[in-house]
């Protein structure tokens, strides 16, 4: 009797416990997702206790945890893992409950064999899900693309499988020899299963990267095959067909509407999109002769690049005669001050400090413009940067229709210390035609020909030439210097497109090495080189210039006027514009006489002195405008006009007192 009591108690001990104290830790199986439980399941997988000695598992001991990690997190996906977790945990419980059956140790083999297979096929799975969505996520998600969450191969799951099976030939070889080391072991086991979930991969959710605004291109590109389809014989034999689709490209039309982002279509844009690829699944199944359909896009495309030759060509007109045209404030607000200057007394239509226009110790500019609001921000930015403004000269010339103006601008709104002389090039008795061959040719019929009867197939079909402002004596007179300022020694020359932005002393007292002209290059780029500008298929122009030689740049030059004299520049440009009366040598403007006259005779500057580029390019580097002592917007967009780029305006209308009394008598705004 006492026998049988042993043995009863001793199966209470061994079987009934176990299975009540399983049963426990089972019904209390979510609370491991908690994160004190997470965090520390590697050391409770990693160590366990041995005849109450504490060893390493001889499986883990060989991994880094964050090996370990990386294996076991490949597992389960986030939408499927509280089902494989439950089923896992039965696997280990029932390979763990029964410690003295080798059949049961074989059972346990299978276990764990199931749970790798249960793996694999949600691991194949997902990777089916995964490439649906590639296909899927440009037609149901628009610009939003989901991230990746397959595993990265199968060697991996390999791995997995292999570790799986030694954690629990070491779980059971633990079991054997006391419930209660059983008991850790399993709980461990759990452990181990539960913490997969909570394993994230976002280097693998970064790998796509999202399409911009990809429901506007889809819905174009559907009007484009919808197009193709509706130009193929199959379509227009089956009339409910071709109906169907003319209906649906009305409401993708409509839908789309002129909107360049996904954030400007409609709610109902996604259930249009769906209809269409309906559609032309079925246009697809129709048509079968592939043949045609890539006959007509092909005479699409050629129509369309047709289509883009005369836009482009719309477009470089319609610049260029913006730039040429005045806008309505700049031609009112000559007028306005022609009217007060002639109101203005004798005595009160002189400057000041008249005695300072011939000293050649101080700084004179020369700036031929016939725009007075161009002229006064070139004037204003350089006195607002310079160290002695009392030091400075301006020389202004201009011609008969703007004199009166820009001299009533000038005495109302005086250059601070600075002394301001305004010039009538009609007062230049020396400057006719007999003297200068250029102004010979402006006025030749030839020449306003060119200009004026553009319509002719012959004329030139570079419309940048076609702008009248080469017909103006103004652009040439920077070729003749030394008989405008005679007793100067040097003048800095400045255009009416350009803002100072530092002081500009510091070129007087360069040693310019014997040159005349001090200018910065422009051959960073391959078009600012001679051969842009200069035609070397002329004999006499292939002969004395090197076609790879730099440009430099007019707008911002120093020139030494006794050298000038010394050298006979004069004379030099005389005798190559009389070469050029047939227009062989070189278009029209004053770039291409100026490298042929300045050749080997120019001083390069730092290029800091003078950044170019602000009317034409979008893209001229911050920092280099920012460090520039001169910016010039060299191009058709300049700043006055509404084609400028806007972000290089505020440069120069900071320099603009839109309040001033006459700018708002004549709309001028920012």
């Amino acid at each position: 009797m006492m026998v049988r009591n042993v043995v009863i108690g001793m199966l209470f001990v061994t079987v009934i416990a176990p299975i009540v104290l399983y049963t426990d830790r089972l019904g209390t199986f979510p609370t491991f997702s908690s994160s004190s439980s997470s965090n520390d399941f590697v050391e409770d997988v990693t160590t366990f206790a041995f005849n109450g000695e504490t060893g390493r598992l001889n499986v883990l001991s060989q991994e880094s945890s964050s090996k370990f990690k990386e294996s076991i997190g490949m597992v389960y996906s986030d939408n499927s893992h509280h089902q494989s977790l439950s089923d896992s945990s039965k696997v280990i419980l029932e390979s763990s409950t029964d410690t003295g059956n080798s059949k049961k140790g074989e059972s346990r083999e299978h276990a764990s064999a199931r749970v790798l297979s249960t793996t694999n096929e949600e691991n194949r799975s997902m990777s089916e899900n995964a490439i649906k969505q590639v296909t899927d996520d440009e037609i149901e998600d628009g610009n939003q693309v989901k991230p990746d969450t397959d595993t990265e191969g199968d060697g991996k799951d390999d791995a997995m499988g292999t570790d799986s099976k030694e954690i629990q030939k070491q779980i059971n070889d633990v079991s054997g020899d006391t419930a209660a080391k059983h008991e850790q072991t399993t709980e461990s086991s759990v452990r181990v299963v539960k913490r997969e979930p909570a394993k994230t991969r976002p280097e693998k959710q970064n790998e796509r990267v999202a399409i911009p605004d990809a429901r506007v291109r889809h819905l174009k590109d559907q009007l484009v095959r919808a197009r193709v389809y509706l130009s193929l014989p199959a379509t227009r034999n089956n009339p409910h067909f071709t109906r169907e689709l003319r209906l649906r490209v009305k409401e993708v039309q409509r839908v789309l509407g002129d909107a360049s982002k996904d954030s400007e279509l409609g709610k109902n844009s996604y259930d249009k999109l769906k209809a269409m690829e309906q559609t032309l699944t079925k246009g697809r199944q129709i048509q079968d002769d592939c043949a045609s359909a890539v006959k007509k896009l092909r005479a699409m495309l050629h129509s369309t690049e047709e289509q883009l030759r005369v836009h482009k060509k719309q477009t470089l007109f319609l610049t260029q005669l913006t730039a040429k045209t005045l806008p309505k404030g700049l031609h009112c607000l000559p007028l306005r001050l022609t009217t007060e200057y002639y109101t203005l007394n004798t005595s009160e239509q002189n400057f000041p400090n008249q005695e300072k226009l011939e000293d050649p110790q101080l700084y004179h500019y020369a700036l031929f413009s016939d725009n007075v609001l161009a002229a006064a921000v070139v004037v204003n930015s350089t006195i607002t940067r310079a160290k002695d403004p009392a030091k400075h000269v301006f020389h202004i010339v201009t011609d008969r229709l703007n004199y009166a103006a820009m001299r009533m601008w000038f005495l109302v709104n005086p250059p601070g210390k600075a002394t301001i002389q305004v010039q009538n090039i009609e007062e230049f008795t020396w400057l006719n035609a007999s003297y200068s061959p250029v102004l010979k040719q402006l006025a030749s019929q030839s020449m306003i020909d060119y200009y004026f009867r553009t319509h002719r197939a012959s004329s030139d079909s570079n419309l940048k030439f076609r702008n009248p402002k080469y017909l103006s004596i103004l652009n040439h007179l920077r070729f003749y210097l030394p008989e405008i300022f005679p007793k100067l020694n040097k003048v800095l020359f400045l255009d009416d497109d350009i803002v100072v932005q530092k002081d500009l002393t510091g070129l007087w007292s360069l040693d310019m090495k014997g040159n005349v002209n001090g200018a910065v290059e422009t051959c960073g780029e391959s078009f600012h080189r001679f051969d842009r500008y200069l035609n070397f298929s002329n004999p006499l122009i292939a002969k004395n210039f090197d076609p790879r030689a730099c440009g430099w740049a007019y707008g911002m030059n120093i020139f030494d006027l006794d050298e000038w004299k010394r050298q006979n520049i004069t004379d030099v440009y005389h005798s190559w514009q009389k070469l050029n009366r047939d227009r062989q040598l070189w278009k029209l403007g004053t770039l291409p006489p100026g490298l042929i006259t300045f050749w080997k005779r120019t001083f390069p500057l730092d290029k800091s002195w003078h950044v170019l580029g602000l009317g034409y390019n979008p893209s001229v580097s911050q920092k280099d405008i920012e460090r520039a002592a001169v910016i010039h917007y060299n191009g058709n967009m300049k700043p006055w006009l509404e084609i400028g780029i806007s972000k290089y305006r505020n440069y120069w209308a900071k320099h603009v007192d839109y309040d001033h009394l006459y700018l708002r008598d004549c709309n001028i705004n920012p």
